[in-house]
């Protein structure tokens, strides 16, 4: 069953946060995962204020979805992002057909 990584990302440096970006993509491919939505338009309904960045993966499994995000690639690109950007991230399995 997909799994879908759903991140909201507030961006304090954009080009140091771009160390991230360049990294992460290796890391999400190798976990065969699949941008969805990656910035772009979006309007908060309800909740917070609308992040600068939302972004949605989708991956073949709940497992790979979590081994993505443990690995040690993702965890070095990860290190990239932390100080320049502030970011919540779940993992979502998806529904049956």
């Amino acid at each position: 069953m997909k799994a879908y990584w759903i991140a909201h990302v507030d961006v304090t440096d954009p080009d140091r946060y771009s160390q991230y970006t360049q990294r992460a993509p290796k890391a999400f491919a190798e976990y065969g995962g699949r941008f969805l939505a990656r910035g772009g338009r979006s309007e908060a309904l309800e909740g917070r204020a609308t992040p600068q960045r939302s972004v949605v993966i989708e991956f073949d499994s709940y497992e790979q979805a979590v081994a993505c995000y443990r690995s040690t690639a993702y965890q070095e690109a990860k290190s990239y992002r932390e100080e320049w950007a502030r970011a919540e991230v779940i993992i979502v399995e998806g529904m049956a057909p």
